[in-house]
């Protein structure tokens, strides 16, 4: 079965698109722990992490380190910490997440709620960083 964001990377739904490179592209989570919470996802449909190939792997880290690194730069934050969960959505995600502490990486912490013109602005910043 497809997933969402099979969907989203076809551009069948929309999103706030931070960066996308020929095997992976990130985008805003849209149910966010923290401001600037981003999704980095391979473009191949493989449920989970450890059964993409070792290159393929490594290419979506040093994508994940690309992005990361911006957001540390437009997020006002101690950290941008990393987690693969993977219960959420049968498709292999990165969730980078500017945190100050360990509590607010807890993913039964209450979702933030922002506007469309406001994600589009949180997604600026962060692509702003990327040049």
């Amino acid at each position: 079965m497809r997933s969402i964001f099979t969907s989203i990377i076809e551009g069948q739904i929309p999103s706030y698109k931070i960066s996308e490179e020929a095997s992976a592209i990130a985008f805003l989570d849209i149910f966010p722990l923290k401001e600037g919470h981003t999704l980095v996802v391979p473009k191949r449909e493989i449920d989970h992490w450890s059964d993409l190939p070792s290159e393929e792997f490594a290419q979506l880290m040093q994508f994940a380190h690309t992005i990361g690194n911006a957001i540390k730069k437009a997020i006002p934050c101690e950290r941008v910490g990393m987690a693969i969960a993977g219960f959420e959505i049968a498709h292999c995600h990165i969730h980078l997440i500017p945190v100050n502490n360990m509590h607010e990486m807890e993913f039964s912490n209450p979702k933030l709620q922002f506007t469309d013109e406001q994600f589009k602005a949180i997604a600026e910043r962060i692509q702003q960083k990327l040049i």
